[in-house]
């Protein structure tokens, strides 16, 4: 027989469980978008799509649009999508090698990058030397709203 407590505590782990597979959902969102559709970056250019804001906060508050799109724009982390055919080839300017490479989550700073707006948000157009860092997890980097 089933204790109210422990009930309670399957229906949150549940919960827990609905909001980790969101997450991971957004987090792989990158890798179900049409690549080839894409533009292909030229030179030393690279192309990232930035990482999705969550539009719900854990506890399941909407966030007004206009906050969205104030992170969206401010979002700092991204998955390179495209590198172009000159990326970090330049042995003076990179004598330890690349600093990423092709399905990789990157650190840039704010502004950098030309965006573009494409069907569920933007990508942007970096120079190779624009990347900051790599991450393996970008929640790491994104704040709580």
């Amino acid at each position: 027989m089933m204790t109210k407590s422990h009930a309670l505590e399957d229906k949150y782990d549940e919960q827990a469980a609905i909001e980790q597979a969101a997450i991971q959902e957004a987090k792989n969102e990158p890798e179900k978008t049409n690549v080839d559709k894409l533009p292909n970056p030229t030179g030393w250019r690279l192309l990232v799509m930035p990482f999705q804001v969550k539009e719900t906060t854990d506890g399941g508050i909407i966030i007004a649009q206009e906050t969205l799109d104030r992170a969206r724009v401010a979002t700092q982390v991204g998955y390179v999508l495209k590198m172009g055919d000159l990326c970090y080839k330049d042995d003076d300017k990179y004598p330890t090698g690349p600093w990423c490479k092709e399905k990789d989550w990157v650190v840039f700073a704010r502004y950098a990058g030309s965006r573009m707006q494409i069907e569920g948000g933007e990508i942007r157009m970096l120079n190779d030397d624009e990347i900051l860092g790599t991450i393996d997890d970008p929640e790491e980097l994104i704040h709580a709203m």
